[in-house]
């Protein structure tokens, strides 16, 4: 609806999400530069945290479309505005146990987190 973010800001898209992650490095590392430090909101191992990019990621899980909220702890996940056949859109993955980041698309009837950027 165009009403997730603020005025001035908006969803990005995976190229602008490829954007991010080829600035860090590459998804194999950028997992890594962008979840936030510690084992306060993170599952131990918080594999490869640093947060050098001040991103702050942390691991909100997500709201299958069955209603059940799941891996708050261990997984972020945040959507992107580009969509994929078939009701899906892709979406970015973050895991405690690794510092990756990897693009995957998934239904748009689960609920992952939102981070909006400044137009």
């Amino acid at each position: 609806t165009g009403k997730l973010c603020p005025d001035g800001w908006h969803v990005p898209t995976n190229p602008e999400w490829t954007i991010l992650t080829d600035f860090l490095g590459g998804e194999s590392v950028t997992g890594g530069k962008v979840k936030e430090t510690g084992v306060i909101h993170w599952e131990s191992p918080n594999t490869g945290a640093t947060n050098e990019s001040g991103f702050t990621a942390l691991p909100g899980g997500y709201r299958h479309y069955n209603g059940g909220f799941y891996s708050m702890g261990s997984d972020g996940m945040w959507w992107s505005a580009t969509e994929s056949p078939g009701n899906f859109a892709y979406y970015r993955y973050l895991f405690s146990g690794a510092q990756n980041m990897r693009s995957y698309d998934g239904s748009q009837r689960n609920g992952y987190s939102v981070r909006c950027l400044k137009d």
